[in-house]
């Protein structure tokens, strides 16, 4: 267990004991250092903390009009509480209220007396947000489960139309029935169909297929005011523009129009290496040349990385073995497994370092072997097998992943520099990195997104998530971690994925004030009381 210290002294008339932390003397009759004061732990910085909670202004007469319009709020501890945080952990907040979504037209009531009394409003699907984009300071609490219906399945034209409420999961299950599958959804299928929508959504096939938010093809959306609107390219497309990609800020996905592909097994390879960039310089390769279904990376700390390629078809697989196999410089399991044998001989104080490494192999691989997923070599579950594994190995009771979103050009070094922070803040820790296809027909949906300005062709991604392992560590580390990535994102000129919430101090630093200025704008138009998911950006 980590334990951190403020600056000053403690002294314990019980036991007469002072216990002195090496700080200067304080002269008789001055106040001391306030070890909870917001410089008190000198050096880091706090560029946004949680908003301040909202003072219930208008919240009686409010909850009058709800309640006269049929509306059911729940109100009390036993109904706010199971709210209280998102999966990060580090931010909490209670609503003054809770509603269960069940139509579009109960979602406009409510927003109109939002707006008529002021009240904030805060939209929740699965509560997989690490930064408190999610967590309600005060106002209503709008969770969006209730509307988890699948409404339609056409086989012909490969789309579905559901309720924005539903998981990635439910989704999948009710597709599997008519053996078709999503195009691409977030690795934890526990994410909403809405939510992932608002935010992008990033799949092992998005350096192929573009990110979630690319396969929406219509919405149905309540906007701040409480008009239903259905919208896309075609119809309503400045709102369809706005929403897509939009944090939440413009309205509320309640319907979604997806792409959808007939379902198929898939043939897994991994490849392992010890060097982040050449992995990532393979995976660059590999998309450049449209050579695999699906790639990503995978890595424990920056020791074992493992580039996963995966194919849909056996005529994609034969191809990618007579072209492109032998250009990867990665190795196969035994292969790498006496490379580290012979690199951790020769380092013998490195292993812990090597033992850690095949506990977690240990404790990881098995997962995407599991006999019920797999039959004849091919992954025939990925949506569990992800999914479980991601929460199994990766959550905890504090989840803190910082990301970067980098043009092809300027991933290696911000990886690279990404890494060496996670090996200065904690001992042990994961990299996710994936590519994202760009659909120069969709630019208008990435202003202002975890797409960075400018970039073209790809954009690539890399998650980099701490594995607190049961350790305590407070919550001016985890803040120092995540300003330390954030910094190389400004730095390079990236984006992120999770820019909102606790850290939206970056906002404008990223894209500037006349980018910001000219949203916030379209902001207040739309939501003239700014009611709707405030704070999270605006």
């Amino acid at each position: 267990m980590r334990r951190f210290f403020f600056p000053g002294y403690y002294s314990s008339p019980a036991s007469k004991r002072t216990i002195l932390l090496n700080i200067p003397p304080v002269e008789p009759g001055t106040v001391g250092p306030c070890p909870v004061a917001p410089d008190a732990l000198q050096g880091i910085k706090r560029q946004q903390t949680n908003p301040a909670r909202w003072n219930g202004a208008g919240w009686e007469p409010f909850v009058a009009t709800l309640r006269a319009a049929g509306l059911d709020l729940a109100e009390g501890a036993a109904a706010c509480g199971v709210y209280l945080t998102d999966a990060g952990g580090t931010a909490c907040g209670l609503p003054h209220g809770v509603v269960l979504a069940r139509s579009a037209g109960q979602i406009a009531l409510l927003l109109k007396a939002a707006q008529a009394h002021r009240v904030p409003v805060t939209v929740r699907g699965g509560g997989l947000t690490t930064e408190g984009e999610s967590v309600a300071f005060g106002g209503v609490l709008l969770d969006m489960t209730g509307m988890s219906r699948v409404l339609a399945i056409d086989a012909a034209a490969l789309t579905v139309r559901t309720e924005a409420g539903i998981y990635w999961h439910s989704l999948a299950e009710e597709l599997r029935r008519k053996n078709l599958d999503y195009l691409s959804a977030p690795l934890n299928l526990t994410s909403s169909v809405g939510g992932t929508l608002g935010v992008g959504g990033i799949d092992v096939n998005s350096a192929r297929l573009g990110c979630s938010a690319d396969q929406a093809l219509s919405l149905q959306v309540v906007t701040p005011t409480g008009d239903v609107v259905e919208c896309s390219d075609d119809e309503n497309p400045e709102l369809f523009q706005r929403v897509i990609l939009g944090y939440g800020q413009f309205g509320i996905i309640t319907e979604a129009t997806l792409r959808l592909r007939p379902y198929t097994p898939l043939a897994m390879h991994y490849f392992y290496y010890s060097s982040l960039r050449t992995a990532i310089e393979d995976l660059q390769m590999l998309d450049r040349n449209d050579a695999s279904d699906y790639s990503g990376i995978l890595t424990i700390m920056d020791c074992a990385v493992n580039l996963l390629v995966a194919f849909d078809s056996a005529e994609r697989e034969a191809a990618f073995r007579a072209n492109w196999k032998s250009r990867l410089r990665g190795h196969g399991e035994l292969g790498f497994g006496l490379c580290m044998a012979g690199h951790y001989a020769l380092r013998p104080w490195k292993l812990r370092e090597a033992l850690y490494l095949l506990q977690r192999k240990r404790a990881v691989f098995p997962e995407f072997r599991r006999a019920e997923y797999m039959r004849d070599g091919k992954m025939h579950d990925r949506t569990v097998v992800f999914s479980r594994a991601v929460w199994k190995h990766w959550g905890s009771r504090n989840m803190v992943i910082p990301d970067l979103a980098m043009p092809a050009d300027r991933f290696v070094e911000a990886v690279e520099r990404g890494n060496a922070v996670c090996r200065k803040y904690f001992s042990h820790y994961t990299l996710y990195c994936v590519g994202i296809r760009l659909r120069p027909e969709h630019r208008p949906h990435y202003e202002m997104s975890c797409i960075p300005p400018g970039a073209e062709g790809w954009v690539y991604g890399c998650e980099f998530e701490p594995m607190i392992e049961g350790g305590v560590y407070s919550r001016d580390h985890f803040q120092a971690f995540k300003n330390a990535i954030y910094d190389i994102g400004l730095d390079l000129g990236g984006s992120y994925y999770r820019f909102g919430g606790m850290m939206k101090g970056y906002i404008r630093r990223v894209f500037g004030d006349e980018l910001v200025e000219r949203h916030l704008a379209m902001k207040r138009r739309a939501d003239p009381a700014m009611i709707l998911n405030r704070d999270v950006i605006f």
